[in-house]
């Protein structure tokens, strides 16, 4: 086929009037081929087509007759020195990182390794990978949308709800069956009704950028459920659609719709990590397009990758290449693909330079400037496995963090293994010792998330059962500061049943009445059991997926009593810490009707908490307290504002049934939080 010069830009397959443009980066290739395919089930490619036009280090041609459709991958020629960090191995096709599409997943076969399997890396394997490699397939540059912005919810009014697209529908009965596990499924009346009736603010989506399963998995039957591993960064994962030759539209179609409902939609991103693996995994893209430019290598030995993420490579995000692929992707889904936010695994990840991590890198100034990305919303899993990798409230403005000590502070709490009030204290406020130069809102306050125990299973498990994943209970996150109660698992003992319920009520208390931005764990207003497992990453199954026959009424019903409490009452969620200039104010009350003393502080033993917030203007009032020891107290109220003297406590609706008000006193039930407001 006639092949033209074309241009260098934009990277991947554009097509244009009368043909498609196709550009691709490698630093260190000698020779890159445009391969065609005429079908997934092809095992050979029908046309091979030199890209013989270099602009740096892009390689481009434009192909004259070509169409959105068309199946194609890349062949590159280079060096094979993997003691100098190459790779190259033009028997292995190639996905394009910009693949819009990916039509073909690679299959886990020995064909797809670079080196001879049996043998070390040294060992260049000749093998052909086209039958069982990946294939792309050309794209529309543009979709249609029915709406151009999304709600733009501001982040002190935020509720975020993390799940998972598969796992929310798949057994949901009013979801059509062949729509279940899909963008579309979520989009249906049914789920976005639910989503609006729990109130609610922002759908975060665990990863739904193309993934592949890891080979140990693939062996056992099992699938990267979490979607942790990605392959392509900017085509929507095919398994997720109703229809996957058309992901990119139904997600988009998705998005509108859940836009359309005022809600928001932030997607988990993998930007640490790809699904290619260490030195001695497949080569299915970035290794075999310039392994040296894409990969983090080890300086002292280039043939081995420094593994800060636990997958057994990182990305180089020093490397212009890495930054310029992320900003594409973040702003070909916020852009065309409608999103709203990102959240970022490992985020650490992305201030690396080399083993330091520097929080004022590149990639950051990157995104404050561009006009797109500097609008939508942030957030870091501000840690990684390498040195200096926890940096939890490093992260600036406009980023938020998910706030790991909250969750474990707030759990220690009220399982009686931490007695220190003054942290549970400080992470109800806000955390300030942790984001004290920025705001509340910096932090994301969650107690589960995907990684980990349920809430009902938090208060029901206090070792992991992870023996289905088939690792021998060796994988999962430890120490989970969870409580049984007395019996490890399910129990008909009522008295244990009910402090089961109490916690589990108190820790979405805490939640919805902590400053900072709430993230629930969709699904643990249902009562959802993971059965114990605490890394449930390769169950697509009924360990993962919502029962929706088996709905815990009572506490579902209180969860969007507490979201609608926090919704009513802004005292909640200001824009500045609590006794900031133009913030509400916080007294810290003990039970007997005094301030708290520092001595009350100190004492292990007296544990109740009381907390009088007053509105900068002196017309609002709340007040709660904090039992977590399970057995009543009574606490004397605390003196209204002048202000609002002639009105009178009253319990806030969501605490109706764990407190009892009188005469000036609350008396609250064991292991419960309750608020009261003026009438």
């Amino acid at each position: 086929m006639s092949t033209l010069p074309g241009k260098p830009w934009p990277l991947g397959a554009t097509p244009v009037k009368g043909g498609v443009n196709f550009a691709v980066f490698s630093a260190h290739a000698t020779r890159v081929s445009l391969c065609l395919f005429d079908s997934i089930e092809d095992a050979h490619e029908r046309h091979e087509i030199d890209l013989s036009e270099r602009t740096g280090n892009i390689w481009h041609g434009f192909v004259p007759g070509l169409d959105i459709g068309q199946l194609y991958g890349f062949r590159v020629d280079g060096p094979y020195e993997p003691e100098r960090g190459h790779r190259f191995n033009r028997n292995k096709l190639l996905l394009d990182p910009y693949a819009r599409d990916i039509a073909r997943k690679p299959v886990w076969d020995p064909t797809i390794l670079g080196y001879n399997p049996g043998h070390d890396d040294t060992t260049f394997f000749t093998a052909d990978s086209a039958r069982t490699a990946g294939l792309a397939r050309v794209a529309p540059q543009h979709i249609a949308c029915e709406l151009e912005h999304g709600p733009e919810i501001p982040w002190e009014q935020t509720v975020i709800y993390e799940t998972h697209v598969r796992g929310l529908t798949m057994t949901h009965p009013d979801v059509p069956e062949h729509l279940r596990g899909t963008y579309a499924g979520l989009a249906t009346e049914p789920v976005i009704d639910y989503l609006k009736g729990l109130g609610v603010t922002s759908v975060q989506l665990l990863p739904v950028q193309t993934n592949l399963h890891e080979h140990h998995l693939d062996q056992q039957g099992k699938v990267n459920y979490w979607g942790y591993n990605t392959l392509g960064y900017f085509a929507p994962e095919p398994s997720y659609a109703a229809h996957p030759e058309a992901a990119a539209v139904e997600f988009r179609t998705m998005v509108d719709r859940l836009h359309a409902a005022g809600l928001e939609v932030i997607i988990d991103v993998v930007f640490n990590h790809t699904a290619e693996g260490g030195p001695m995994g497949p080569t299915l893209s970035f290794r075999g397009l310039d392994n040296l430019s894409y990969y983090l290598s080890r300086e002292d030995n280039p043939r081995y990758l420094h593994n800060y993420t636990g997958t057994g490579n990182t990305l180089d995000v020093r490397q212009p290449v890495v930054m310029r692929l992320i900003a594409d992707s973040l702003r070909y889904w916020a852009g065309t693909l409608g999103v709203d936010g990102f959240r970022f695994d490992l985020a650490t990840v992305l201030a690396r330079a080399g083993q330091r991590v520097d929080m004022d890198g590149p990639f950051f100034i990157l995104l404050q400037q561009d006009p797109i990305l500097r609008s939508r919303k942030l957030i870091a899993e501000p840690w990684d496995l390498g040195p200096e990798g926890y940096q939890l409230g490093t992260f600036q403005s406009p980023w938020r963090e998910w706030n790991g000590r909250y969750r474990d502070d707030v759990r220690m709490f009220w399982t009686g293994e931490s007695l220190s009030k003054s942290t549970f204290a400080t992470r109800l406020s806000g955390s300030s010792d942790i984001f004290g130069l920025r705001r509340p809102s910096a932090s994301i306050n969650f107690i589960t998330a995907h990684d980990g125990f349920t809430l009902n299973d938090l208060v029901t498990y206090e070792q992991k059962h992870n023996w289905a994943n088939g690792e021998e209970n060796r994988d999962g996150h430890e120490p989970n500061h969870s409580r049984n109660w007395g019996v490890e698992g399910p129990t008909d003992d009522p008295v244990i049943a009910a402090r089961r319920r109490a916690v589990r009520r108190s820790l979405m208390g805490t939640l919805f009445l902590s400053q900072g931005v709430p993230m629930m764990l969709g699904g643990d207003e249902l009562g959802r059991t993971q059965q114990g497992n605490n890394n449930a990453y390769c169950q697509d199954n009924e360990i993962s997926w919502y029962d929706w026959e088996s709905v815990d009424e009572t506490l579902l019903a209180q969860v969007k009593q507490l979201i609608a409490f926090r919704k009513a009452h802004p005292i909640l969620s200001q824009r500045r810490f609590l006794g900031a200039k133009g913030s509400a104010t916080a007294h810290w009350w003990h039970p007997s009707g005094r301030p708290m003393q520092e001595s009350d502080w100190k004492n292990p033993h007296d544990r109740v908490l009381g907390l009088q917030l007053i509105s900068a203007d002196k017309t609002d009032s709340l007040f709660m307290v904090i039992n977590p020891i399970d057995h009543p107290v009574t606490s004397v109220l605390p003196p209204l504002p002048e202000a609002i003297k002639g009105s009178s406590w009253v319990i806030g609706e969501p605490f109706q049934d764990v407190s009892r008000f009188e005469n000036g006193l609350l008396s609250l039930d064991g292991l419960s939080v309750s608020a009261l407001i003026p009438a």
